[in-house]
This record gives C-alpha cells, sequence and structure tokens, in this order.
C-alpha cells in the first residue's frame, strides 16, 4: 500500500482527529481544493519566496496587515525554521540568550547550532489547575537579565502546548527597557486576536519576532507557518538572510498557495467562521465543567488561557490518561492530539464541525459515568525539574567517543547529559546536552517510561548518553 493509498483509505473512515492540523480535514471550511495541478516551481509569473517582487511579495503583505505586524514572511518549513532564525538573526556566536525553559526542542537546537550560551528561565507554577503547564513572569525576566547583563535576546513560547498565556506586554516592556528583542514562540496561537474569547496576539502586545505556525490551529497544511517581525530591536535582515539559509530552496507553492488561501479567509470571514466556532466551544466547555470525575482543565485567570485546547485530566480518578486516550480512540474513533502523564490534550479549530463536538461530548460524559473517584490516584510529575547546566550544548560534540557512555535512566542521576530527552508531544526537553542530571530528572525519565511513554532524543531506547568524565 502506497502513502496516498493508506491517506486515502483513512480520509474516508470515521475516525475524527481532535488534534493539528488545523484543518481537521474538513474540505467545506475551504474554497480550494489543493492536489497536483497546482504543484509548480518559480516559473515566470509566479514570484520567488526567496527574491520576492510580485504575488509572493504581496501575500505576505496580506498576512502582516491580518496580523497587525510590521513584517511577515512565509515559512515552508514550519515554526521551526522560524525560531532558528528569528535566534539566529538577533545573536552572535557565544552571546547569552534568555530561554524559557519549556521551549521548544527547535529553541535547544538553535542554541547548539549558533554556539549560544543558554540563561534559563523557569516558568512559575499558576495558582489555579495543577495540571496545567505554567507560564513565564514578567518579573523573573527582568531580575535575570539584571544578573546576566550580556543577555542579547529573550525567547519565550506562549501559549504553552496546553495553552497557558504568559503576559506578553509586561515582558516585553522589560525586555525593551533594556534594548533586548523578544521572540515569541507562538506556534499555537495563530487563532489569537480573531475573538475576544481568546488572548490576543503577540505581535499587538509589543513582541519584536512572533512565529504561528498556521496549520495548528487554523485550516492550513501541514508544516506551513508564519514569521512576523516588528521594531527595530530585531536584525531583520540578518533573520532573512537565515531564513534564505535554512529554508528550502524548492519551496513549495502548494505550502504557500494553502497559506495565502488561510489569511484570505482570516482577511474576508473571521468574524463569521469565529463566531460559529466560538459559539460551539462554549457549549461544550460547559456541558463538560458537568463530569463528575474527569475534569476539564482551566487556570482561575480565564485571559491568560487559550479555551481552544480542551485538556481533560485524570489524576483522582479509577482511570489513567493513556486509557482514557485508548479508549476514545478504540470505541468512540477520536483522535487526541496529545497524551501526558495525567491528561489527555483535544486540539479544536475554526474547522472543527458540531457534530464532531458532539461526539466528544458525548464520549467523554459516556465515560465519567463508567469511572469513579481515587484518592489514592498516583500523582504524575508534569513540572521541568531544574537541572545544573554546566556546560554548553555545542561544546557537547568535541567530548572525545572513550569518554561518552549510554547508561539506564536509573543509572544517570549525577552525570553529564550528551542527549535530549523529551516527550513529544510536546517536544520541551526533560534534559538538555550539557545538563547535570539531577535525582529529580531521572526519577521523572523513570516515570513516564514506566507509564508506557517513549522518550525521545536518545539513540538507545530507555537509554541516554553521558558523559563519564563530566
Amino acid at each position: 500500500m502506497t502513502l496516498y493509498e493508506k491517506l486515502s483509505g483513512y480520509a474516508q473512515s470515521d475516525y475524527y482527529g481532535f488534534h493539528m492540523p488545523g484543518h481537521k480535514r474538513n474540505k467545506m471550511i475551504m474554497e480550494e481544493e489543493f492536489p497536483f495541478h497546482i504543484d509548480i516551481t518559480e516559473i515566470e509569473g509566479f514570484d520567488d519566496l526567496h527574491h520576492c517582487e510580485g504575488i509572493l511579495m504581496e501575500a505576505q503583505q496580506r498576512a502582516a496587515a491580518v496580523y497587525g505586524t510590521e513584517e511577515t514572511r512565509f515559512l515552508i518549513n514550519g515554526s521551526t525554521v522560524g525560531i532558528l532564525s528569528a535566534l539566529a538573526g538577533c545573536t552572535r556566536r557565544g552571546d547569552e540568550v534568555l530561554i524559557a525553559r519549556n521551549c521548544h526542542k527547535s529553541v535547544y537546537h538553535a542554541a547548539e547550532m549558533f554556539g549560544l550560551k543558554p540563561v534559563y528561565i523557569y516558568p512559575r507554577k499558576e495558582d489555579g489547575d495543577s495540571v496545567l503547564s505554567v507560564q513565564i513572569r514578567a518579573g523573573d525576566v527582568e531580575e535575570m537579565i539584571t544578573e546576566h547583563p550580556g543577555i542579547r535576546a529573550v525567547m519565550i513560547v506562549s501559549p504553552s502546548y496546553d495553552g497557558v498565556v504568559s503576559d506578553i506586554r509586561a515582558i516585553a516592556e522589560i525586555a525593551h527597557h533594556h534594548e533586548i528583542p523578544l521572540i515569541v514562540d507562538e506556534a499555537h496561537g495563530a487563532h489569537f486576536g480573531f475573538d475576544d474569547y481568546f488572548p490576543e496576539n503577540a505581535n499587538r502586545l509589543g513582541a519584536d519576532i512572533v512565529i504561528h505556525s498556521v496549520h495548528k490551529t487554523l485550516p492550513a497544511l501541514t508544516q506551513t507557518a508564519l514569521l512576523h517581525m516588528n521594531g527595530t530591536l530585531a536584525d531583520r535582515k540578518r533573520v532573512r538572510h537565515y531564513l534564505h539559509m535554512l529554508q528550502s530552496s524548492s519551496p513549495s507553492y502548494v505550502l504557500m498557495a494553502g497559506i495565502d488561501a488561510c489569511v484570505h479567509l482570516l482577511e474576508t470571514r473571521a468574524q463569521e467562521i469565529f463566531t460559529q466556532y466560538v459559539d460551539n466551544l462554549g457549549l461544550l466547555r460547559k456541558s463538560l465543567k458537568r463530569m463528575e470525575h474527569l475534569r476539564l482543565c482551566e487556570p482561575k485567570q480565564i485571559r491568560s488561557y487559550d479555551r481552544s485546547k480542551i485538556v481533560i485530566a485524570t489524576d483522582g480518578t479509577s482511570l489513567s490518561s493513556r486509557e482514557l486516550s485508548r479508549r476514545l480512540l478504540t470505541d468512540y474513533h477520536l483522535q487526541m492530539e496529545m497524551t501526558s502523564g495525567s491528561y489527555v490534550l483535544a486540539m479544536t479549530s475554526v474547522a472543527d464541525t458540531k457534530e464532531g463536538f458532539q461526539r466528544l461530548e458525548k464520549a467523554l460524559l459516556e465515560i465519567d459515568k463508567q469511572i469513579e473517584t481515587c484518592q489514592d490516584s498516583k500523582k504524575i510529575q508534569t513540572q521541568l525539574p531544574p537541572v545544573e547546566q554546566n556546560y554548553l550544548p555545542c561544546e557537547m560534540g568535541d567530548i572525545p567517543e572513550e569518554q561518552k557512555k549510554s547508561v539506564s535512566f536509573e543509572d544517570c542521576a549525577g552525570l553529564v547529559a550528551l542527549e535530549y530527552a523529551y516527550l513529544y508531544p510536546p517536544g520541551s526537553p526533560i534534559l538538555v546536552p550539557g545538563e547535570r542530571i539531577s535525582m529529580e530528572a531521572a526519577r521523572i525519565l523513570c516515570q513516564y517510561r514506566d507509564m508506557g511513554f517513549s522518550i525521545e532524543g536518545t539513540i538507545e531506547e530507555n537509554r541516554i548518553g553521558v558523559w563519564i568524565n563530566g
């Protein structure tokens, strides 16, 4: 069976996806279809993404207007290429960069590739739901910049994978006071700012560079994204330079047409599609709050949360998160975006149908009636453990082979990691090369392994490469 045949068969099944991409395989949301007949190269009259002067320049200008930013660039290698280019463009080799420790793995890859010195800022737990992720506090950003005056850029992720939003306006003001650009990985917030039900997008809150994955929460093709630039603190010329280097020299016109069609939809029908979406989403969230055992998560400060994310906690119940995800898939044909240690995540978008929401509602309410509260439910660690950064990630490639060793998760505490270790999704590293592995970090690795999760980033399964002389 070819990949196309398998995809076609899946497309004709009744499986419903509560995960990205945001178009949800809903053909009715867009007017256009995107098969081979529009797959071309840089021919006369169709411009060149790497030297745009015509239709692609106009398309990017429309996107900038829709998102309220000064300059927008199409990304056909995902938000990853935007993050790599933004960090490379705003820094020089050896520079210190303030990095939120819950950032996507691509941020750490950028630090390794471009010889940057990460200064980590750890998110703080919200006063609200204990299962949800954490936000970056503006006061902590101020403190870290004061302690490390050599910092040349601030890199944060907001919203987090499960929807928690940081105070971008306050963080931007602090960064700008020190004449430092703020880069925001807003990959999961491409839908922000189009309805008051959701937070404002970071472009309008003072961020210098914002990266959006339009494919995650909007009707767009997988790996399509946008990079926005504002103000003068970010070196736009250098960012463009790295985009030229890191993006494909053969950008897909199918992908670019998909981005432009998505922007056109926002430009012409945003109020219509978001009104219907918000109405349906609000009804779903209201109904799910009636569950007696499973729990719909949201923080107390609702404006700092992306309510498009349906996070269902299983802690305190007789059901594990993995079992809930399995039952939703096998019994109801509902595919979740992510299963974490104590919750499952259903991603929604403007392309979700009322029928899809009703299927999820029915499934969760039925499962909730079949389980019970369990006070002895095992607590799962969800917050990243603080670790000691002894060496730079870029230095780890120079370690002699005879000083490297692969050890089990049980035996790694106290040693220096040579590999990344993370769950994917969300892709936020538990460990980064150069970090001394704490007892807590080793325990978390063992805990996730024992629960059946796959730890990615390591070469050998259930083992991690370490520097024995570190």
